[in-house]
This record gives structure tokens, sequence and C-alpha cells, in this order.
């Protein structure tokens, strides 16, 4: 990829996603989150919680799996063991706005009804067409054995449900600590797609309203977690990326394509030829060069 490619991602999209999960200015009214049981969507889920929080934007949590009320959330509705009329009125009343849903992939759907349209597309697909912003989840430690696995150009393994395995339900790494790989595909207003890939770190630990601590790792913050390109990793970037990101040369260049300062100023000097078509009408065009004492010119050869 060419540095200024390279360049403009690392400057944009970073201000791209840290717009969505600040929710800004309505840039994605509908977001899908697609998670898995070797990648939980828990992480991306508290840093948007967390950062509606700061905020002081009201959040609504409808669980259908999760007992108890996460710590940012101004609302909770346990919709499990409510029938489906009434979480739904529930929703209705503490809902301002529609903001995310998650789709757990590795849950089976139900068997279709009868008296159910057979050309009516999956929930899934109607998901994602309905949503304006897709995250989909990925374990890092898996990211990084399928990364490893292409540049020595072997089969990519494969985890947990893939594997085909009896018994096998996780895989190695699955919902790792140390932070979460995003897939996002965002669709502007103008219809323009933009797809990246993202790292999120696990949040630094948040500062008490007394002045103390919450017990965690890493430096004392507002507990948002850091998001950052996954190619600027470093556990997934490659030597000769760095080696690239460097320098000043072309990515892949097996030779040098710049000029130095001397061949520079000898381009400048460099009197080019010109047309002189427009002089004189229906004379036709012709390229006047005036030889100077540089130029091999042998009369003989001109004549013959």
């Amino acid at each position: 990829m060419p540095p200024t490619t390279l360049q403009h991602r690392r400057t944009h999209n970073p201000l791209l996603i840290n717009k969505l999960l600040s929710q800004r200015d309505a840039s994605s009214p509908f977001t899908l989150v697609l998670d898995s049981l070797e990648q939980s969507a828990r992480p991306l889920i508290s840093e948007y919680m967390r950062r509606a929080k700061l905020a002081n934007v009201h959040v609504v949590f409808v669980s259908f799996e999760t007992l108890r009320k996460p710590r940012d959330a101004d609302v909770f509705i346990s919709a499990w063991n409510l029938t489906l009329p009434a979480w739904q009125k529930e929703v209705a009343d503490a809902l301002k706005e529609q903001q995310g849903q998650i789709y757990h992939q590795d849950i089976p759907l139900p068997t279709p009804l009868s008296n159910q349209n057979t050309y009516s597309p999956p929930p899934l697909t109607l998901l994602k067409y309905l949503a304006t912003t897709i995250f989909t989840m990925h374990s890092l430690h898996h990211v990084l054995a399928r990364k490893a696995a292409r540049e020595r150009s072997v089969v990519e393994p494969s985890f947990g449900l893939e594997e085909g395995k009896e018994g096998v339900l996780l895989g190695l790494g699955a919902n790792g600590r140390e932070g979460v790989v995003l897939e996002m595909e965002h669709r502007r207003k103008s219809g323009r797609g933009v797809r990246e890939w993202y790292f999120l770190s696990r949040p630094a630990p948040r500062r008490s309203q007394a002045g103390g601590v919450v017990a965690g790792r890493g430096k004392i913050g507002d507990g948002r977690g850091e998001v950052g390109l996954l190619e600027d990793h470093p556990e997934y970037r490659s030597p000769e990326r760095e080696g690239v990101a460097g320098g000043e040369g072309e990515e892949g260049g097996t030779f040098e394509l710049g000029l130095t300062e001397k061949q520079r100023r000898d381009r400048e000097g460099v009197v080019l030829p010109y047309f002189d078509a427009q002089k004189g009408g229906g004379e036709g065009g012709r390229i006047l060069y005036d030889m100077g004492s540089e130029d091999d010119f042998d009369e003989e050869e001109d004549e013959i």
C-alpha cells in the first residue's frame, strides 16, 4: 500500500471510529454488532456505555442473557423473563432513539413457521441491510494466528465450532483480556462505504469520586479504551512495513525511484523543445530545437 494512502487512513479512520463510538452528530443511527463464542461483544458495548456516560447520554440496556445491570446503564430491562409485548412496551417507554443491537452468530435460529413467507430474507441479512455501521468482533490471538499462517502460505487455522470437532466450543485464545479486534463497515450518508480493521485495547482503571483509584491494571484515566488501526499494533505489524513507514521510499520497490538534489537541479535547467504550430495559418506543426555543444550530431549520418 502506498505510504500516502496509509497515512490518510491513519489520520482519518481513527477519527471516524471515535466519532462512531461517541455517537456524535448522529453519525450512525443503527449500529449492528456481530459477535460469537470466540469473541464476545461485551468489551465494545462497555466502551459504548463508558463514552455515553461521559457525555451524559441516557443508556437503556435491554438484556436477553445478562443477569446483572451494567455499571453505566441507566435503565436495565430484563427481556429474558418477560413476554414479547411486555418488554417491547418497556423499551418503547424508556427508549428515545435506537443506537445499537447485538447479534450472536453462533446461536441457531428457530425452525421457521409453516405460514412464514419463504421468500423473506434471513434475520441477519435484513439487519445488515438496515444497519449503517456493522462491527464484527474478532479475537486478537486468532487474528494473529491467521496472519502468521498467511505469511507462511499455509491453510489458516479454525477455532471453536469452526474446527468441527466433537465437544469443542471455544478455541485457544478466545475472549482475550488484552483487547479485541474490530472489523468495521460504515456507510456514509453519501452512500460511500468505509471498511477498516481496528484494535480496541483494554480500558484503563477509572478514578473514583473520592479521589481513589478503581482496582485494575494500566494507567489511571477516565475508563476509556484506546482504539487504533490494527496495522499499527506491535504484534500485527510486520518488520517490512515498519521499515517502509519509517522511510520515504515507495513500498515494494526493488530500486530507488527518487531523485537526488543534483538531479533535480539538472532537470529544472533542461530546456524542452516547443511546438510552433500556432504561428502561421495552415503551415502545420513543427519542432524547433537548438543543438548545443553537448549534443552528439554527425552530419554524414544525418544525410544518410
